[in-house]
C-alpha cells in the first residue's frame, strides 16, 4: 500500500473546537434532522373544504405539522393495539396551544418522564412483537424520538396520563423545552382512561409558534378516512368514516369514483434473529378519472396513517402495474390500430387514493414521505393489483375506450406535426395546374375556383376576372379523407396544389392574413357526381380546417343546368323550374341548351356565373352535428350510411 504524501505546512495551526451537546441542544437547534424543514414550503397538496376536496399549492412548514402529528400518532399506535376508540383535537383561538387526547389505556406513570424528555424511549422497538393473533404488530412510532422531540421543542408541554391498569392518573409539566419539569401527585381518576397531552410550540426553535387550522385539520380528516370507525373530533366538529379511503374518493368525485380493491395480504417470513414471523398487510386503493382532464395523474397515498407526500416505492409499483395491465389488454387492439400506448395516455385525469398498512415500515427519514422498498409489500401489491385488475377492467370497458382515443389522438397531433414540417416545404412550391389571380398586393380580394376538369378550366380562363380571380383543376373525385392517412394526403398531388395555391398546411390554423386567396368557390357540374365532389371537398377543408366555414370562404357556386337564347340576350337557369318561368314571362325564346356539363357551358355562360357577387356560402351552425354527419357520410361504418338512407327512406324526408 502506497504510503500518504506528507504535508508540509508553515507556522502553527489551529485545532478544532470538539464539544458536547446534550439532546435538548441538539433538538432545538437541529430540529431539521428530526422534523424536516423548519421554513416555510410550497407543498401540492388538497384542503378539505365542506363537502369537498380542493388541490391546490399550500404553504406548509413540514417541522410545525410533523411536531403535532408525532402526538396523533402515537393515539393511532393505541388504536392499532385495540385500545383506542376515540380521539379529540382542539386548536385555540390563537392558533398557538394544541390539545390531543385519546380514551386508550394510558402507560406506567413511572415513564412519562422519560418517554417526553428522552430520545430512544419507547414501545414499538420491537421490530418481532406480535398482537394476540400471532401477526406482527403495525405501527407509526417506530424510534422513539418523535413526542420528545415535541416536548423539548415547546414552551408548555402538559401530559395527563390515566393509566388503565393501575386506575392511577399523573400530570408532569414540562417547561422550556423541558428544562423545567414539574411532577403532580399520582392520584385515582374517574371515567375514561388515556393520554392528554397540552402543548405550545417554541418560537425560538420553530420562527412563530402559530398552527396553520386547515393543515392541521387536514391531518385529523385524513386519518379519519385511513381508521375505519375511529372516531375523531376537532374543535368539536366531529369525523368517522366507515367505508375508510373510498368514501375520500367519492368525496373527490362522486361520480366516477370507484374502488379498485380492499383486502389483505397474509404472509410468512423469517425475522432478523431466524425466527419465523407472520404479518398482514393491509391494501386498500381507490379512483377518480375526470375523462376531460389534460393534467398528470395524482397520488394520494398514506403508509399507516402517514401522508408519503413524496411517494416512493409503492407509488412506483402500484403505477407501474396497472400501467402494463391496462397495455396488456389493450395490446391486440393497438396493434390493429398501428398505435402505441403511451403511461401518460393511461394516466391523465386519474387519481390514485391509495392506503397501505404494514409491520414495520420502512421511510427515507424520521419525517417518512417518502417509503423504501420492502420484499413483502412487493408481493402483497402484486397480487393485489393481479386479483382486482380483471375485475376493474369489466367494469370499466368505457376507460379503455378513452385511453385508446388519446393514443389516436396523440398519434394524431404527432401526424399533424409531421405534416406540418412537410406542408411548409410543399407550401412555396410553384403549382403548374394552377391559373393563378394576377393581384399580387390585395389577396384578401381573390378568389380561387376549383373546377371539376380540365375542360372547365378553360372556360373559366377566357370568363374570369384575371386580376382577382382564379382557378385549379380537379381530375376526376378527389380523395375521401376521412379513409386516408396524414401521409396519403399529403402525397395526394391534387390536394398538395390545392393546399399550396391556397397557403393551407395541415398541423396548422388558417390566418386569413397569410392566405392567397379569401375565397375559395367549389365549382362542379350541376349533377350527382357534381354534388359529391362538392362534399368531398368540404370533408376535407372541414376536417383541417373548420375556421374557414366560421369565416365564410368556402363557398359553392351554381352552374345553370339550361341556356336560354333570347331574341335580345340570353337568361339561365338553374332548374326545371326556373326554366318554366322563362318560359312563361312572355320573352321571345330562340333556343333552349342543356349543359350537361361545365365542358358544354358557353363562354357567356361562364361569364355568368363568375361575375355574380356572392356565392351559396357552406354554413355551419351546429359544429357537432357537422361533425357526425361527415363521419356518417365518409367515415369507415358503412352501417351508419346505411341506416342514414333507410330513415330517409321510410321518412321520405330530405337530409
Amino acid at each position: 500500500m502506497r504510503a500518504i504524501e506528507q504535508v508540509r505546512r508553515r507556522g502553527k495551526t489551529k485545532d478544532a473546537v470538539i464539544e458536547s451537546k446534550d439532546q435538548r441542544w441538539h433538538c432545538r437547534n437541529r430540529i431539521t434532522l428530526v422534523f424536516g424543514s423548519n421554513e416555510l414550503e410550497d407543498l401540492n397538496t388538497y384542503i378539505y373544504s365542506e363537502h369537498s376536496v380542493e388541490f391546490r399549492m399550500v404553504s406548509f412548514h413540514q417541522a410545525k405539522s410533523k411536531a403535532i402529528e408525532e402526538i396523533l400518532d402515537n393515539c393511532i399506535d393505541e388504536f392499532y393495539r385495540g385500545h383506542v376508540t376515540e380521539i379529540q383535537t382542539y386548536l385555540s383561538e390563537d392558533r398557538t396551544t394544541v390539545i390531543v387526547e385519546d380514551n386508550g389505556i394510558g402507560f406506567p406513570l413511572s415513564k412519562v418522564k422519560q418517554v417526553y424528555s428522552e430520545f430512544r424511549t419507547g414501545s414499538k422497538f420491537k421490530d418481532e412483537e406480535c398482537d394476540k393473533d400471532g401477526n406482527l404488530v403495525r405501527t407509526l412510532g417506530q424510534n422513539g424520538l418523535g413526542a420528545a422531540a415535541t416536548c423539548l421543542t415547546s414552551d408548555h408541554f402538559k401530559v395527563t396520563v390515566r393509566h388503565y391498569n393501575t386506575k392511577k392518573e399523573q400530570t408532569v409539566k414540562f417547561s422550556d423545552g423541558a428544562n423545567k419539569i414539574t411532577k403532580g401527585k399520582a392520584k385515582p381518576f374517574k371515567g375514561h382512561s388515556g393520554v392528554k397531552i397540552e402543548l405550545k410550540l417554541s418560537p425560538e426553535v420553530y420562527g412563530n409558534n402559530l398552527i396553520d387550522e386547515d393543515l392541521l385539520r387536514k391531518r385529523i380528516i385524513d386519518l379519519a378516512y385511513n381508521n375505519k370507525g375511529l372516531i375523531f373530533y376537532f374543535n368539536k366538529e366531529k369525523y368517522c368514516y366507515r367505508k375508510g379511503l373510498f368514501e375520500l374518493a367519492q368525496r373527490i368525485d362522486v361520480k366516477s369514483s370507484q374502488l379498485f380493491g380492499d383486502e389483505v395480504y397474509q404472509y410468512k417470513t423469517k425475522s432478523k434473529h431466524g425466527k419465523d414471523v407472520k404479518g398482514k398487510i393491509d391494501l386498500s386503493l381507490s379512483f377518480t378519472l375526470d375523462a376531460f382532464s389534460e393534467e398528470r395523474e395524482r397520488f394520494i397515498s398514506f403508509v399507516n396513517s402517514t401522508p408519503t407526500f413524496d411517494g416512493g416505492f409503492h407509488h412506483d409499483r402500484v403505477r407501474r402495474l396497472f400501467i402494463n395491465s391496462i397495455k396488456d389488454k389493450l395490446e391486440r387492439s393497438a396493434k390493429k390500430e398501428k398505435l402505441t400506448v403511451a403511461d401518460n395516455d393511461i394516466l391523465v385525469g386519474l387519481t390514485f387514493i391509495l392506503g397501505i398498512t404494514m409491520p414495520n415500515p420502512r421511510f427515507e427519514s424520521q419525517t417518512k414521505r417518502k417509503l423504501v422498498r420492502d420484499p413483502s409489500l412487493e408481493k402483497g401489491i402484486d397480487r393485489f393489483i393481479r386479483n382486482n385488475v380483471d375485475r376493474f377492467l369489466r367494469k370499466n370497458k368505457d376507460f379503455l375506450e378513452l385511453v385508446m382515443e388519446r393514443a389516436k389522438s396523440r398519434h394524431r397531433i404527432q401526424v399533424m406535426k409531421d405534416a406540418a414540417k412537410k406542408g411548409k416545404k410543399q407550401k412555396n412550391k410553384r403549382v403548374e395546374k394552377l391559373l393563378d389571380a394576377n393581384e399580387r398586393r390585395k389577396r384578401d380580394q381573390c378568389t380561387l375556383f376549383i373546377c371539376e376538369g380540365d375542360s372547365a378550366i378553360g372556360g373559366l380562363r377566357s370568363a374570369r376576372n384575371k386580376l382577382y380571380q382564379g382557378g385549379i383543376a380537379l381530375k376526376g373525385k378527389p380523395m375521401n379523407v376521412s379513409q386516408a392517412s396524414i401521409s396519403d394526403i399529403l402525397n395526394n398531388q391534387e390536394f398538395s396544389d390545392i393546399m399550396a395555391s391556397i397557403g393551407l398546411t395541415i398541423g396548422q390554423p388558417a390566418e386569413p392574413g397569410r392566405l392567397r386567396y379569401a375565397n375559395i368557390v367549389f365549382l362542379a357540374d350541376s349533377d350527382v357526381d357534381g354534388g359529391h365532389i362538392n362534399t368531398l371537398l368540404t370533408n376535407f377543408f372541414y376536417a383541417f380546417w373548420p375556421e374557414l366555414f366560421a369565416m365564410g370562404m368556402i363557398q359553392v357556386a351554381k352552374a345553370p343546368l339550361f341556356e336560354v337564347i333570347l331574341e335580345r340576350g340570353r337568361a339561365y337557369a338553374e332548374s326545371q323550374t326556373e326554366l318554366e318561368k322563362i318560359k312563361q314571362s312572355g320573352k321571345k325564346i330562340r333556343e333552349i341548351q342543356r349543359n350537361k356539363g361545365l365542358g358544354e357551358m358557353s363562354p357567356e355562360a361562364f361569364k355568368y356565373v363568375l361575375a355574380r357577387d356572392q356565392f351559396t356560402i357552406i354554413d355551419v351552425e351546429d359544429v357537432q352535428a357537422a361533425k357526425r354527419m361527415l363521419n356518417i357520410c365518409f367515415g369507415k361504418e358503412s352501417s351508419l350510411r346505411k341506416e342514414l338512407l333507410m330513415d330517409h327512406h321510410d321518412s321520405d324526408e330530405i337530409i
